[in-house]
């Protein structure tokens, strides 16, 4: 489980990260959705050693080089188109590219990547795409995400494709916003607990 972490306030990355690292999740991927993304990556790459940081929703080539400049660990993309793909196969970070049909995989592992972020999963087919595109794609594992929640996340996981889920339901906004910390270690446990 890779919890997606959208921080609007840099002040709670370091607490939010302490709490998924002691609930069993280290590997955080931190969202560029807010003004406060980069520096709450930086501020938890620099204060919590245990977390393994990434940045997620990289939409821009430029956004590759930010990861480099915060000292990320990993890229995700929601989506790749043709630039980013190229990009993404020459930088020197590891990136998991986003894609949401067959022929994206395809591009996708043309590039040399075989593991992928299945986003939107819900909407995009879900549990049954991934049962189907396995037969003519045995080599790609995924991480799907979107509509990934609790109630769902071990029937994501039982296929042997799926390499981890990702989603935002162990960073609930009202916990974070609260400064309910207690609350995501809780609820970071429990997502621990469905993994393979």
């Amino acid at each position: 489980m890779v919890p997606v972490l959208t921080i609007e306030r840099a002040d709670h990355a370091v607490p939010l990260a302490r709490a998924l690292v002691a609930g069993g999740l280290p590997l955080l991927e931190v969202a560029l959705r807010t003004p406060a993304s980069a520096d709450a990556a930086r501020a938890i790459i620099g204060e919590v050693p245990d977390a393994v940081v990434g940045l997620g929703t990289v939409t821009r080539v430029s956004d590759i080089d930010l990861a480099r400049d915060v000292g990320a660990q990993f890229l995700v993309t929601p989506g790749t188109p043709p630039d980013l793909a190229a990009a993404l196969a020459k930088a020197e970070l590891p990136a998991i590219p986003g894609c949401a049909t067959p022929t994206e995989a395809i591009m996708l592992a043309n590039h040399g990547f075989r593991v992928l972020k299945f986003f939107p999963a819900s909407s995009a087919g879900g549990i049954e795409f991934l049962r189907q595109i396995a037969g003519p794609m045995p080599q790609l594992r995924f991480m799907p995400s979107g509509g990934v929640k609790q109630n769902n996340a071990a029937d994501y996981l039982a296929l042997p494709n799926v390499i981890a889920v990702s989603g935002t339901w162990v960073t609930p906004d009202e916990a974070l916003a609260a400064g309910d910390f207690a609350t995501i270690t809780a609820l970071a446990r429990a997502a621990a607990s469905l993994q393979r």
